[in-house]
């Protein structure tokens, strides 16, 4: 029963499994399972009207950043991760990105988990999001923005916050 529960609370969250033999684990995929996983992407989106290159998951979907966060802590925790699932690591290296990347990948251990951040910004997906390069999350509550290669490092003094 508890599984059965805990299998469509992570399906109404938006999380991936990986199924095997028609039965999908207790537990939800991270990206970068294993040191040589890809965890990062980019590719176009339109974002306000105008072609982006943008950050995705190796799923193909939109990686968001979320202005309250810090290069150290992770503000969307708890009830906000149903939300805005973060992008997790479950290897033991760096995260990976199949494309040259000027930026910097990490990983933050918070209390998310092993979050991976561009740039010293911890990064998202959002639920709202269905469908790979969809950007819906895009502005949101002023807050919440697509992450693109041109982010700024946290801390950094951009004045635009969109990362673009």
């Amino acid at each position: 029963m508890w599984e059965q529960y805990e299998h469509r609370r992570r399906r109404l969250w938006g999380w991936q499994f990986r199924c095997e033999a028609n039965d999908c684990p207790s537990t939800p995929t991270t990206a970068g399972s294993g040191n040589s996983s890809v965890m990062l992407k980019t590719a176009t989106a339109t974002i306000k009207g105008k072609s982006q290159t943008i950050l995705t998951n190796a799923d193909g979907r939109t990686l968001y950043y979320f202005t309250p966060d810090t290069a150290t802590t992770a503000a969307c925790t708890g009830s906000c991760i149903s939300t805005w699932p973060p992008l997790l690591s479950s290897g033991s290296g760096s995260p990976t990105s199949a494309s040259a990347l000027s930026g910097t990948l990490s990983v933050q251990t918070d209390a998310n988990g092993k979050q991976v951040e561009y740039n010293g910004h911890p990064l998202y997906i959002f639920s709202g999001d269905t469908a790979a390069g969809q950007t819906n999350g895009e502005g949101l509550f002023g807050k919440w923005f697509v992450a693109t290669p041109a982010l700024a490092s946290q801390g950094g003094g951009s004045s635009n916050p969109s990362g673009y």
